[in-house]
């Protein structure tokens, strides 16, 4: 460290400590008299008779110049009068290139042993998005290792995508493969009120060694604090930006925004936010730009992101939903219909939508993703006719032509989930089979 960062850094600390006493808990929101202090900064509430622990919280609001706080851990040991320590700062977590291959917490903490504790260093989770007007223009497509999105979908390096489906829909899977064969430095994957069950499984089963040796996970189970879950997102967001930052191409995936938004909505609801849209609150909707904000290219890396949205009942206009698609540079729809007939990945090609894929790629590609996407509706549109052998030959050439096409088009948009094709092949395949209209 040199020696004007070491003397701003001794310049900042304050020489007192400021301390308060906890009055009430209701829930999960703790009040307590003092300390002196400001929203977002971390407090420790000193309980235990014997050996004394702390407990982290965070100041989310204030009420009749009372503090009030949201716990990291359980509330159990709290009473009255517990001591409550300011730490003046908001929550940083230690990153480095040791982090990789381990799985951390919320706070960054591991696991297990797997990460390196040596050159960590302390960076913040609640970062600024980057400039407007000095982010770069996403002009190089990432290659994915998917055919459907490779093809159809071209992302860049630095775009934003939802993934949007109801539960059991191949969500998971989908990240899985994309964190194996995509062409990214680095993956970065958020797994936001998981089943504890199902967090091994992924890890393992999914994403396997060779997944997770380019990979960091954070994982935030439901069973943790709302404020946990908020901060698993946080985390996983901050430790992309932190490799972004060293000029690499970071891909992160997290699993599932609508739970980081339910998490949010507890600690609203807790501290005497209304309820107003199916019963989210408004900083629900002020969380959500600016989370997904801070992910896309910089000067210096980018940082390519995958946000889950689970759907109730497959309900794709429900208020998160419709946020998030606001907000994001595109989006692919997993169609539980599709799933039920054995298509994996179960991407509704005809709802799906990248906005940036027309700046990424040659004229024929796009025509080519058009063209088959085109079939395709043209196919969906008779559906009933041909399966109920109603329709007769020649009454009308496109429906034809899809009859024609739609195996194909379906054995290209199958892939099994240890199948890996680079943008290339994806691109080259689709030319041979349906360019200039297919031969």
């Amino acid at each position: 460290m040199s020696i004007e960062r070491l003397l701003s850094h001794i310049h900042s600390i304050s020489p007192y400590k400021h301390y308060g006493k906890v009055t009430q808990v209701v829930g999960l929101m703790i009040e307590s008299k003092g300390p002196q202090t400001s929203v977002g900064d971390l407090c420790s509430i000193i309980v235990g008779n014997g050996q004394k622990r702390a407990i982290l919280a965070e100041v989310v609001g204030f009420r009749e110049q009372n503090v009030l706080l949201m716990p990291y851990d359980r509330v159990d040991e709290i009473a009255p009068g517990s001591l409550v320590e300011s730490q003046n700062h908001s929550l940083q977590i230690k990153v480095g290139a040791g982090m990789i291959g381990s799985v951390v917490d919320s706070l960054g903490r591991p696991f297990d042993e797997a990460g390196s504790k040596e050159g960590l260093q302390a960076f913040s989770t609640d970062n600024p998005p980057p400039n407007p007007l000095k982010r770069p223009r996403i002009k190089e497509p990432l290659s994915l290792g998917v055919k459907a999105i490779d093809g159809l979908f071209t992302v860049g390096k630095g775009q934003r995508m939802g993934i949007f489906a109801g539960s059991g829909v191949g969500k998971s899977t989908l990240m899985a493969m994309i964190a194996k064969n995509s062409d990214a430095d680095l993956n970065v994957i958020a797994l936001i009120g998981e089943r504890g069950r199902e967090v091994r499984d992924f890890i393992e089963r999914d994403l396997g060694s060779d997944g997770l040796k380019n990979t960091i996970v954070v994982v935030a189970t439901s069973d943790q604090p709302a404020l946990m879950r908020i901060k698993g997102a946080m985390t996983a967001t901050a430790i992309s930006e932190y490799f972004r930052d060293q000029g690499l191409n970071v891909t992160l995936m997290m699993d599932s925004v609508t739970r980081v938004a339910m998490a949010q909505r507890e600690v609203g609801l807790a501290i005497g936010e209304p309820p107003t849209t199916k019963g989210y609150t408004p900083s629900v909707f002020a969380l959500l730009p600016r989370l997904l904000e801070r992910s896309g290219m910089n000067e210096n890396g980018s940082i390519t992101a995958f946000y889950t949205v689970l759907v109730d009942g497959d309900d794709m206009n429900e208020p998160i939903a419709d946020s998030v698609r606001g907000i994001l540079d595109g989006h692919l729809v997993l169609d539980r219909k599709l799933a039920n007939k054995g298509q994996f990945p179960a991407i509704n090609v005809l709802t799906s939508i990248s906005r940036v894929m027309n700046d990424l790629v040659s004229v024929s590609h796009r025509e080519t993703a058009d063209y088959i996407r085109h079939m395709l509706a043209v196919y969906r549109e008779s559906e009933d006719l041909i399966t109920i052998g109603a329709y007769k030959k020649g009454t009308n050439k496109e429906v034809d032509e899809a009859i024609k096409r739609y195996p194909a088009i379906l054995d290209f948009l199958k892939q099994g989930l240890n199948d890996s094709h680079d943008f290339h092949q994806t691109t080259n395949m689709m030319m041979q089979q349906f360019g200039k209209g297919g031969n």
